[in-house]
């Protein structure tokens, strides 16, 4: 039996980002969702200039100067997908995730992992081998600006399963979906 949900293709949204601060599960949501749905899953650190990494590695926040480029990657990998696509990118600011859909050519459905700095720094805490450090969490939810209700997004609390959040996602999409369609 195949694991991929019997999810109808026209409410699978073409290109998504699994966006918040570090430590919010954008990578293990994402590699969850897009098994669930048979769909390609990208995580956004790896199209990060090594400046970037070097120095968030270094405990030092990124400028908005530093992201311009890594978002442009983000988007242009979203323009460019041949199937439905979900990239894991912070995306904190209205303006990246504006940027992102510019450079996407098309709608790019946002979804908001959102949850408490108190878990989320729990979670960082027990995590390995990522070169974000928990130090930087204050500066991440400084910089959010979360999705306002114009925006093309969905958000999904956190404090929960993998599997019931990748659920939570799912449902939330046809949802919007339903919503889309009769405007």
């Amino acid at each position: 039996m195949s694991t991929v949900e019997s999810q109808p293709r026209s409410e699978i949204p073409r290109r998504m980002v699994l966006m918040g601060v570090a430590g919010s599960g954008k990578s293990s949501i994402g590699e969850a969702l897009a098994a669930r749905l048979g769909i390609i899953y990208l995580d956004g650190d790896g199209l990060h200039p090594a400046a970037n990494i070097e120095k968030m590695s270094h405990g030092i926040p990124l400028t908005d100067d530093d992201r311009w480029p890594w978002l442009e990657q983000v988007g242009l990998r979203l323009r460019d997908a041949e199937r439905p696509t979900a990239i894991g990118c912070s995306a904190l600011k209205r303006s990246y995730r504006d940027f992102i859909s510019k450079t996407a050519q098309a709608p790019v459905l946002f979804i908001y992992l959102a949850g408490s700095k108190q878990l989320i720094a729990s979670r960082m805490h027990e995590r390995r081998g990522h070169f974000m450090p928990e130090s930087l969490l204050d500066s991440q939810f400084a910089t959010l600006e979360e999705p306002a209700v114009d925006e093309h997004a969905i958000r999904v609390d956190i404090a929960a399963t993998v599997e019931d959040i990748v659920t939570s996602i799912i449902a939330a999409m046809s949802e919007r979906v339903g919503k889309d369609r009769e405007q």
